[in-house]
């Protein structure tokens, strides 16, 4: 099982990654929204802002914000370490559940190129 540490870091390689981004990557990943990635092993939530096609102002907080974020996603921490490793395709697990994504159908399609 991963570790909140080891989930942190990975969220830091996506931000990474997506701060290196250019083109219609980059592009996907510009619209100023909040963003919730909710650990449902580990009972944290990681809450920050996609801004200017980076993960910025990120912070943990105990299970599930209050306010919810206008891009929400939902799975373990395992999930999301294969997902930003690019072991787990994001399509396949969100169409078999092991990933839960809340967004509008816009941001859906712009997630899609991200993960």
């Amino acid at each position: 099982m991963a570790t909140i540490e080891e989930c942190r870091d990975a969220l830091e390689r996506l931000a990474e990654h997506l701060a290196g981004a250019s083109g219609e990557f980059r592009a996907a990943a510009a619209p100023d929204r909040s963003l919730s990635c909710h650990l449902t092993d580990l009972g944290v939530t990681f809450v920050g802002h996609l801004r200017e096609g980076t993960i910025q102002d990120v912070r943990t907080v105990q299970d599930v914000p209050e306010r919810r974020a206008e891009i929400g996603l939902e799975m373990t921490g395992d999930d999301l370490i294969a997902l930003v490793d690019g072991r787990l395709n994001f399509a396949r697990a969100w169409a078999s559940g092991r990933v839960r994504l809340q967004a509008s159908l816009r941001d859906v399609l712009r997630l899609r190129s991200l993960l």
